[in-house]
């Protein structure tokens, strides 16, 4: 019988602590033995989130009073730059899953110029893999740290990669818009932004300059052997959770929507949770929320050379802690949808 994974999770309280938290406290190869929280010491996680109702987790605690040596592996849902202080100090002492944005870049230049801050420690970037698992599956089962993708990433990545991969569609000139629910802004976020008076409210931000465009980008020209072009309008949604892409691409010469189903099918073939969906089956948040899925479904384009392309996931899940539990499933030889079939 597999032993037990010990676990701790530090940045408890966050949105993708919690759904983590959540996730981990029924999954049956998980003792959870410390829950790190700087703003809440003493106080009992199920304050934090109605659905948790393990008896026997831990208390909340300070940060320091960690020993990683007892642990398997440590999932860090921190802030971007706090993570890096955690992993700088313990990188040989345990296994870390990282949810911050802090070692998915291979370049600290490009961290620096994106992030506003010096990598405190870029020496130790090569030491994560990129946690997509369909798409780096052997590299998560032989590693021991892992950068979980962003959730914007994730929804666009995993329909362009096989289809770039495979030359099908044109490179230079992907049209990215994508729509995410508030919850991805974390809890700072203020609500006012998307409801008054009684009316809901959305808006796009950051176009063409969000964060994620760098990490995207270097994901896509890793599979690409022509240069990666493309533009990048995100929104927020009057919605707590669900992330929706919708790309339009350029086919290439003598490519139907025929062959990218194809392609799509076959590369996906064997993957748990990438599922693609017929144009007639409706593809909306209730499909996806509360699940480690990601759907896709093609459209032909008035223009018979172009072809768009609608992603959807759930940002808590597939764009953060689901996807941070598959990736720990593979790097301990679960199956990697143990604990996740009823999210």
């Amino acid at each position: 019988m597999r032993k037990t994974i010990t676990v701790a999770v530090l940045g408890s309280t966050g949105y993708v602590g919690l759904e983590l938290i959540y996730i981990l406290s029924r999954h049956p190869g998980i003792e959870i033995i410390f829950l790190g929280s700087e703003n809440f010491p003493n106080k009992d996680i199920k304050e934090f989130d109605k659905r948790i109702t393990n008896d026997t987790l831990p208390k909340l605690d300070l940060y320091k009073n960690i020993d990683p040596t007892n642990i398997d592996v440590v999932f860090l849902a921190l802030p971007h730059i706090v993570s890096q202080n955690f992993v700088k100090k313990n990188i040989n002492k345990t296994n870390i899953i990282d949810l911050s944005a802090d070692f998915r870049l291979d370049d600290s230049e490009v961290y620096r110029n994106n992030y506003n801050s010096k990598h405190v420690c870029p020496y130790l970037l090569n030491n994560f893999i990129y946690g997509l698992p369909e798409i780096n599956f052997g590299l998560i089962r032989n590693c021991n740290n892992i950068a979980v993708p962003g959730c914007y990433p994730t929804s666009i990545l995993l329909p362009l990669v096989p289809l770039l991969k495979a030359k099908l569609i044109n490179s230079y000139n992907i049209i990215i818009d994508s729509k995410s629910g508030y919850s991805g802004a974390g809890k700072k976020f203020d609500e006012r932004n998307i409801s008054k008076d009684g009316m809901l409210n959305f808006y796009n931000y950051n176009t063409n300059e969000h964060r994620h465009i760098c990490e995207i980008h270097q994901e896509l020209s890793k599979i690409s052997d022509t240069e990666v072009k493309f533009s990048f309008n995100p929104h927020i949604l009057p919605i707590f959770r669900g992330m929706m892409s919708t790309i339009y691409c350029d086919l290439n010469k003598d490519i139907s929507i025929y062959d990218l189903n194809e392609c799509l099918t076959r590369f996906y073939s064997h993957a748990s949770f990438v599922k693609l969906i017929d144009k007639q089956e409706r593809n909306d948040f209730f499909k996806v929320q509360n699940t480690n899925n990601c759907f896709i479904k093609l459209f032909d384009h008035s223009v018979s050379s172009k072809i768009i392309i609608v992603s959807l996931i759930d940002n808590l899940l597939k764009g953060g802690s689901g996807q941070a539990v598959q990736c720990m499933n593979i790097m301990f030889g679960y199956d990697e949808k143990l604990g996740l079939e009823n999210n």
